[in-house]
């Protein structure tokens, strides 16, 4: 969901600010979470430190057969965030939220729950797959009606 004041920003003939994304990579056997931004400056947002990174994210292609799979790719400057990868046990969550330059803590947009699987990385970048929970393989519907789960009804 967008508020009205990005959509504003996006269909202006001239912006006056500018559209910051921010990541947040976090885990359960992490300390702190990973922050990093788009912008060519660290930025504070809700009082939490987002390092300036130069990431990529790759849209999914629509697909009716496979539930859709972004790609995240991430330079490899500072060796954190593949020190980071290695310590954890499992795939880290992420969160990708858009900001404005002009206030950094409203939230225009946020995107939740992504998972960071696939993880791939070399001397210069970091990828990985952005993946939701793959509700396609869920039993549907959860239950079944029988006389054991429901005998009132038999």
């Amino acid at each position: 969901m967008t508020t009205a004041a990005l959509k504003q920003l996006l269909f202006a003939e001239e912006m006056d600010e500018a559209i910051i994304l921010l990541l947040t990579l976090n885990h359960s056997e992490l300390a702190t979470p990973i922050r990093v931004c788009s912008d060519a400056v660290d930025v504070i947002s809700r009082g939490n430190t987002f390092i300036s990174f130069n990431f990529n994210i790759i849209l999914p292609l629509e697909s009716g057969d496979t539930p859709p799979r972004a790609k995240l790719q991430i330079d490899n400057v500072d060796r954190q965030i593949i020190q980071t990868i290695r310590s954890i046990s499992s795939a880290p969550q992420l969160t990708v939220e858009i900001v404005r330059s002009g206030d950094l803590d409203t939230i225009e947009a946020q995107f939740l729950d992504f998972t960071l699987d696939n993880v791939t990385y070399n001397a210069m970048t970091v990828a990985g797959d952005l993946s939701f929970e793959d509700f396609l393989r869920e039993p549907y519907p959860a239950d079944t009606f029988d006389p054991a789960r429901f005998p009132g009804g038999f």
